[in-house]
């Protein structure tokens, strides 16, 4: 993956021109969005069976929803919602996953393009649909088997992106509440900064190091349905870890299934 961010300044300077897709809610983008801008809002569309079938389906209709915005692979990306949400970081994981060579969040989103003077636009884009559906990369998704093979394994690291209280055990947002064992918890949230932009590489890696995480191991990323994992993946990218993967099916697979081992842990200072 190239850098995976652009910044506005960045954006409207860009040449050839880019494909700019808007992955806001419907509302949104009806009242203004950036010119040129195309809609798909992913949203709602989540895996939680990842053996084999099932998840080699699903990443081919997310690869033919794309085809239908006109995703080719010789034509830059670049996604955007409000600001460096995790909106933005799934649809760029699907984009990574599938082998685009060239895509991109903006960096801050429809904040930092306002904040920047840069207009937004009432016009439509239509959509030119293309046939490609890309070339999906095992070694960038985990499934539930390959997180539960890794278990213990001290070559690769475990990251909740969830809330602390999901984390704990409190907020229970499965059949069963807790995290998956050995997990490291640091939330989502924590990779971006006040403006709603992703923090600077070298913040992003001071923090992951400060948790345990270091660049020499896999890291697999999870939260409850692979978006605010998927931010993780993204923030993982940007700080320089180079082997990372999503478990998209995340704590909604991994919490029903009973056959999967959890681990329930007291926040420090309380019994």
């Amino acid at each position: 993956m190239t850098v995976p961010i652009i910044s506005p300044e960045a954006l409207e300077g860009l040449g050839p021109s880019p494909l700019i897709i808007d992955v806001r809610p419907a509302e949104e983008f009806a009242v203004s969005r950036i010119r040129g801008a195309v809609h798909l809002d992913l949203w709602g569309l989540s895996l939680i069976d990842t053996s084999e079938a099932p998840l080699r389906a699903f990443m081919w209709m997310i690869g033919h929803l794309f085809s239908l915005r006109g995703v080719i692979p010789d034509r830059p990306v670049v996604v955007y919602e409000t600001d460096s949400g995790m909106r933005a970081a799934r649809a760029l994981w699907f984009l990574d996953y599938l082998g685009h060579p060239d895509a991109k969040i903006l960096d801050g989103g429809v904040r930092a393009w306002v904040a920047g003077g840069l207009p937004l636009t009432t016009d439509l884009a239509t959509p030119a649909a293309s046939t490609w559906h890309g070339t999906p990369d095992a070694s960038k998704v985990a499934s539930w088997r390959d997180v539960f093979d890794r278990l213990g394994k001290p070559e690769t690291a475990i990251l909740d992106t969830r809330s602390a209280a999901e984390y704990y055990g409190e907020a229970v947002r499965a059949k069963r509440g807790g995290a998956i064992p050995g997990a490291v918890h640091l939330e989502w949230k924590d990779n971006l900064a006040a403006d709603g932009r992703f923090k600077s590489a070298d913040e992003l890696r001071a923090m992951y190091e400060a948790a345990g995480l270091t660049p020499d191991r896999e890291v697999v990323t999870y939260c409850q349905g692979g978006y605010r994992a998927a931010h993780g993946y993204v923030a993982l990218k940007l700080a320089g870890f180079d082997h990372v993967r999503n478990y998209t099916g995340s704590w909604k697979e991994w919490g029903d299934r009973e056959d999967l081992p959890i681990e329930r842990r007291a926040r420090r200072g309380l019994p």
